[in-house]
Formats: structure tokens, C-alpha cells, sequence
């Protein structure tokens, strides 16, 4: 087979930033397709796609130049209509011989379960692969997510941003074709400025190096592993360590064809700001690098990366310095003004904005929300009133300047006000730490006054939502309740916390029931007073919550199975269910687990149809088998020998000695009949097998790892 590389390199003006790696990945993956859908051979290797601002690319090292030969049947009538009594064809059989141009004799033949019919099978040469990357190439084009196409000129085309060039080459040959009235050709672009002429490309596999010739890098992974250094380095050459979060140095990497680093710096005054707000102006809205010192704290240098080697640096970084005076300006200006007030006077105004038409204000949820951390804080050892005081302050900072200019530093700001009002640090630190996780890679909040705030505050949110019809459905979810129920799960379980969550679930429905009912605000779930309703909307709170475990425990590798085993039970404690999780994880490991599991399912299924109560208790002297005898025996002692472990909740150890029953369970099976005709037996059979059945179900349903 004849492979030869593939290039194709769309030119285009600066795309934009944000869009940029998605553009790259669909139109690769639109080539991808292509290729696929027409059978034509290929080796991707290890080939991603290439891209810069003004350009996308596809690089494959070896593409079949033709598709294989083309194998085709289609099939016709069955032998009882296209023949008649004398074996000659009828007109059914003629016409879908005429149809495919041959003589009926020429068909062949072949049975299904309805009978034989008549086919028609041909093989064709492949088509060149030539011939068809043009409309390989246009399809991918067409497919690519461009929410808003740009038209340029006077044409009628439409696309991310005007096209100017393009390069498709199948080995050193050029490809016929034509995009948006451009004709392919091997002429590419260099560097805007340091290398504007024309860079000709012999062959697919000169693409990368001769664009580096032409101070273009081509690969983003390698202009962002080059930035990173780059901005390494020059931030140590002040002595301090650059802040590079992934996403700004993705932007960044979206920006430049050919980085260069400059070193820049501002007047120190400006650091007496928060310095999450000046953080925030440099890489949001100037996509530059903070440099910190040892201890982490902000310095008053940072670095931009320009897309030219300037000639004369000082203009460019007096350039970057002079963009972001103005914003650092703005900051300190917010900053003064909100110390002014004071975060404690701010929190005023929290009543006249509202939270949600039916939910009353902010300054609503507030009081509920510190009404929840009061309840918290006792089993968790905090202070009662500290954790009141601090849930009543925890949005104050959302009447801020600074918090309605930089919007990302709610809590963040808190917690800086509240320090500069002389409260205690705990405090102001929950301030902050209550909105944590903030995303999904974000810490759960450090300190145990933080996670009273956190947990509150998410408890609210959810009961809230559900408790006035504002679930999420589909990809809407307004009031991000999807995200509200993971960040508190994943308080609860990292930080190992053990908390009734239905019943802090149904006092939070309660407390919104009474808030809305007080302010007649619209239509709750339930109806007044209707307690029935409110428990109802806490199980389905539970239910919604555990839901979001799911995809959480399969990034650790837990199974459906396993997860369900645990969920069935409901245990009222996240932190407990984590710990379930692990037990019934290493018990699946164990060669008895299949067998107990099964054991179980046929165990749960034998007692569901038990009409009337179940006997609760087995009686020694009704237990006539052996098999019966010895698992009776071997469940005692195993009970006996693990007590503690059932009392301090040690599931691991508890399913490690429950899996010894798997021989006395297997012979009981086998040698006892479990309803016979004499209702003491009956009975005491019935007893122990809901006796096996309540001690793995202390732990899981473990009948979910049947298969």
C-alpha cells in the first residue's frame, strides 16, 4: 500500500482566542471522518492538530493515494417471483437486471431466512485520493462549530474569519481544489512581521521546520510548553516564580505565533490591593503573568509575551505598563471606597436585592443560611454564634465596589474587608472559603467554621431551588444546583464529616417554606404547612445529591455496580457512604464476592415473597439440616467475632468476615429447601436468610454485584 503524507493548512486573519483549539480540533477531526467514511488507509500516529491565530492544520504521515477496491451488492427479488414455473426470468427479474446493466444470468444468488433471491454484485477500482480531498475537505469545513460566521468582500462566504491561503499537498504533489474561491496551492504564510513573505512547502513533512524557518510554531503544544519556560525563566531572573494558571496560558498560547517574553512592572503602591483583584485584571483582562515571591504573595513585576521580538523592548513594555495602570487605578480606587464603608454597614443594602422572585432577597437567604450554620456548627465543634455571625456577613461584600467590578472575588473580597474591620480571622476567612469549590478542580474549604458556611450555604441553594419548581432539566440549570449539590457532597465526604444530611435537608425545605409563606412570594412545591411535601422535596434533594457521586466515583474507579449497591441502602451520612464505597470496592475483589452476591439476589428475591411479617428470629431448636446448622453456627460466630467492628461502623472488616458464609451459603442452597410444608421450618429458614440478608445490607446491597 502507498502512503505518503498529508498537509492541509487553512489561512486565515487572527482567529478568535477562546474559539481557537475547538476550530483546530473539529476541522482535524472533520479530516479524520472524512478519510473513514470513504475507506481510504491511513496512519494518524501520534498527529493532533496544528494551529496558530492565523491558521489551522492538518498533518497526517502517511495517506493511502487511492481508496481499496469498492465491493458492492444489491439485492433483488426472491426466486419465487423472478422466476416462473419454467425456471425463465420474470419481468421483476429483468427490470432489476436492466437496472444494474447485466443479463439476469450474470446475477447471483444468495438465501436469507426468507429464501433465495437474486443479487447483483460488482467491484469497482477505488477512487484516487486526489479526487476526492476536495470534497473531504469541505465537508470538514462545513462541519466545524462557528457560531458566528464572518462574510468578507463580495462574496457570500462565510467562515470563523476571512480566508486568505490555502495548502493541500498529498506527498509533493498539489491537490486540485478550491475553498471560499481559493486555490490550493504549497505557498504558506510566516510570521506576520518577521517573516510576511511566502514560505513554500516541498513536501507535508518540511511543514513544521519550515515555518520555524519563517518564525511561526506551528504546534501549540510546543508554543505553550516554550511560553511556560520562557515565563519561568524570566520571572526568575527577578527572583521571583511566575503564576501560569492552564487556562490563561492557553489563551495565551492562542495569541502568538512566535513568543517572546517581556519583564514589566508596576508602582508598588498598588499592592496595598488585594492582590487577587490586581491578579485578576492581569491575566483576565491582559493575559499577562503575575510574578510572586517565596511566600507567594504578589511582586510588583509581571510578564507579557508579545508576538514579535521587538527591536526596541522598553516601547513594548511601556506599552503593557501603560495598559494596566488604569485597571490597577480602578482597584485601589474600589478597594478605598468599600473600606470606607465598611463590610458590616454594607451588608444594608442586602434587602433590596433580590435572590429570586420567590425566594425573597439576599438578605432573605442570608438569614436562612446562618440559621442552617447554627444547626451545623454543634456537631462539628464550632462555635454556634461565631458560625451565625459569620453566615450573617458571608455576602455582605456583594455590595461592594469592588465585588460589582471584579465579580470572581466574592467571598475573596469578605474576607479582606472583614480583617481590615478587626474580625477574627476565622471568621474572615470563612468569609472566603464558603464558596468553595469554586470549580470543579477547587479545594473544599480548609477550616471547620469554612465548611459550616459551605455546607449551609449549599443546602439553602438546593432546598430553594427545588422547594420553588427550579430544578435543572436537560443543560439548563440556571442557579447552577447541579454544581451547588456536588461542591457539598464533596465537602462532606473529603472533609469525612458526619452529618445527617435528610434531616439537615428537611429542615432547610422547612425554613424556605416558612420564608416564602411569611412574604407571600409566589408558589412553593408544597403546600402551606404540608409536611408530607416538604419530606418529599428533602428525599428527592437526597437523591439529586447522591446522583452527582456517580461520575465522581467513576473518576476513582468505582463501578455502576458498586456505586448502586452502596446508593440502595441510603445512608444518611455522605462521609459513611464514602466509607461504604471502599468496603464494597476491596469486597469486589474477593473470588466469593460473585458468589455471595448472587447468594444475596436470590435471598432478596426469595423474601419478597413472603406474604405477612417476616420472623425476626431463629429458632436453635427448629434447625433439623446440617447445612442449615452450620450456617446458623458460622453466622454467630462471625457476628460474635466481628461486634466491634459493626458498632465503630469498620464496613471493610465487617464484609472481609461475611465472606466466609460463602461455603455454608452454598450448601444450604443445595441441601435445603427453604419453603417446605411444615411452617416451623419454613419460618426458621425464612428467619436466617433475613438474618444473612439485614447483616450485608448494614453495609450495601451487595446483590448489585450479581452480574
Amino acid at each position: 500500500m502507498n502512503l505518503q503524507p498529508l498537509l492541509i493548512e487553512l489561512g486565515t486573519e487572527e482567529l478568535p482566542v477562546k474559539a481557537l483549539p475547538g476550530l483546530a480540533q473539529a476541522f482535524f477531526d472533520g479530516v479524520i471522518a472524512g478519510l473513514e467514511k470513504r475507506g481510504i488507509p491511513f496512519e494518524r500516529g501520534d498527529a493532533t492538530p496544528l494551529y496558530t491565530p492565523r491558521r489551522l492544520a492538518v498533518l497526517l504521515p502517511g495517506v493511502a493515494s487511492e481508496q481499496p477496491e469498492q465491493q458492492s451488492e444489491v439485492l433483488g427479488p426472491y426466486t419465487n417471483v423472478a422466476l416462473d414455473a419454467e425456471g425463465q426470468a420474470t419481468r421483476a427479474l429483468l427490470g432489476f437486471a436492466a437496472k444494474n446493466g447485466v443479463e439476469w444470468t450474470a446475477l447471483a444468488r444468495s438465501s436469507d431466512a426468507k429464501g433465495e433471491r437474486f443479487v447483483h454484485r460488482a467491484v469497482t477500482p477505488g477512487a484516487s485520493t486526489a479526487a476526492l480531498l476536495p470534497a473531504i475537505l469541505d465537508e470538514a469545513i462545513a462541519a466545524m462549530p462557528i457560531p458566528k460566521p464572518m462574510r468578507w468582500g463580495a462574496h457570500a462566504f462565510a467562515f470563523a474569519r476571512p480566508v486568505h491561503w490555502l495548502v493541500l499537498l498529498l506527498g509533493d504533489a498539489v491537490i486540485e481544489a478550491d475553498v471560499f474561491g481559493i486555490r490550493a496551492g504549497r505557498e504558506s504564510r510566516g510570521h506576520r512581521f518577521h517573516h510576511p513573505q511566502a514560505v513554500s512547502i516541498a513536501q507535508p513533512q518540511d511543514y513544521v521546520s519550515a515555518l520555524a524557518q519563517a518564525r511561526v510554531i506551528v504546534d501549540p503544544a510546543q508554543r505553550r510548553e516554550q511560553i511556560r519556560s520562557l515565563v519561568t525563566e524570566t520571572a526568575a531572573s527577578v527572583g521571583g516564580h511566575a503564576r501560569i494558571s492552564e487556562d490563561n496560558l492557553a489563551q495565551v498560547t492562542a495569541l502568538v505565533e512566535f513568543p517572546a517574553p517581556v519583564l514589566c512592572s508596576f508602582e508598588r503602591n498598588f499592592l496595598a490591593v488585594p492582590q487577587e483583584a490586581l491578579i485578576e485584571t492581569m491575566e483576565i483582562n491582559q493575559k499577562f503573568f503575575p510574578v510572586l515571591d517565596a511566600k507567594g504573595a504578589l511582586t510588583e513585576h509581571f510578564i507579557g509575551i508579545a508576538n514579535i521580538e521587538s527591536r526596541d523592548v522598553s516601547k513594548v513594555r511601556a506599552g503593557y505598563e501603560r495598559v494596566i495602570r488604569p485597571r490597577f487605578a480602578d482597584a485601589r480606587f474600589f478597594f478605598d471606597e468599600d473600606l470606607k464603608q465598611g463590610l458590616v454597614a454594607m451588608g444594608t443594602g442586602l434587602s433590596q436585592v433580590t435572590y429570586q422572585a420567590r425566594l425573597g432577597s439576599i438578605a432573605d437567604k442570608v438569614m436562612r443560611v446562618a440559621g442552617l450554620a447554627q444547626t451545623i456548627a454543634v456537631p462539628l465543634g464550632v462555635e454556634p454564634a461565631l458560625a451565625r455571625r459569620a453566615a450573617e456577613l458571608s455576602k455582605n461584600d456583594l455590595q461592594s465596589l469592588m465585588v460589582n467590578e471584579f465579580p470572581e472575588l466574592q467571598g475573596i473580597a469578605g474576607r479582606h474587608y472583614a480583617k481590615a474591620a478587626g474580625l477574627p480571622a476565622e471568621l474572615a476567612t470563612a468569609i472566603d472559603e464558603a464558596w468553595q469549590p469554586r470549580f470543579s478542580a477547587d479545594a473544599i474549604a480548609a477550616s471547620p467554621l469554612g465548611r459550616v458556611l459551605a455546607i449551609a450555604e449549599r443546602i439553602d441553594t438546593l432546598a430553594g431551588g427545588f422547594s420553588v419548581n427550579l430544578k435543572p432539566t436537560g443543560n439548563k440549570d440556571p442557579f447552577a444546583l447541579r454544581r451547588a449539590a456536588l461542591g457539598l457532597a464533596r465537602t462532606l465526604i473529603e472533609a469525612k464529616l458526619d452529618l445527617d444530611l435528610p434531616s439537615l435537608l428537611d429542615a432547610a425545605v422547612e425554613a424556605v417554606h416558612q420564608d416564602v409563606s411569611r412574604h407571600g412570594a409566589g408558589v412553593l412545591a408544597m403546600a402551606p404547612a404540608d409536611s408530607v411535601a416538604g419530606t418529599a422535596i428533602g428525599l428527592e434533594l437526597y437523591e439529586f445529591i447522591v446522583e452527582r457521586l456517580r461520575s465522581y466515583y467513576a473518576e476513582q474507579g468505582i463501578t455502576t455496580t458498586q456505586f448502586n449497591a452502596v446508593a440502595a441502602v441510603k445512608p444518611k451520612s455522605l462521609a459513611d457512604f464514602d466509607r461504604r464505597i471502599e468496603a464494597v470496592r476491596q469486597f469486589a475483589l474477593r473470588p466469593e464476592a460473585e458468589a455471595l452476591a448472587a447468594a444475596n439476589k436470590r435471598i432478596g428475591n426469595i423474601l419478597r415473597k413472603v406474604e405477612g411479617e417476616l420472623p425476626d428470629t431463629v429458632d436453635a431448636a427448629a434447625l433439623v439440616e446440617p447445612a442449615e446448622r452450620e450456617l446458623a453456627q458460622a453466622l454467630s460466630a462471625i457476628e460474635a467475632g466481628n461486634a466491634s467492628a459493626w458498632q465503630q461502623h469498620d464496613y471493610i472488616a465487617v464484609l472481609q468476615a461475611l465472606a466466609q458464609l460463602r461455603a455454608p451459603v452454598d450448601a444450604f442452597f443445595d441441601q435445603v429447601m427453604v419453603m417446605a410444608e411444615d411452617p416451623r421450618l419454613r419460618a426458621n429458614r425464612l428467619a436466617l436468610l433475613q438474618r444473612i440478608a439485614s447483616r450485608f445490607l448494614s453495609v450495601a446491597a451487595i446483590e448489585h454485584l450479581s452480574l
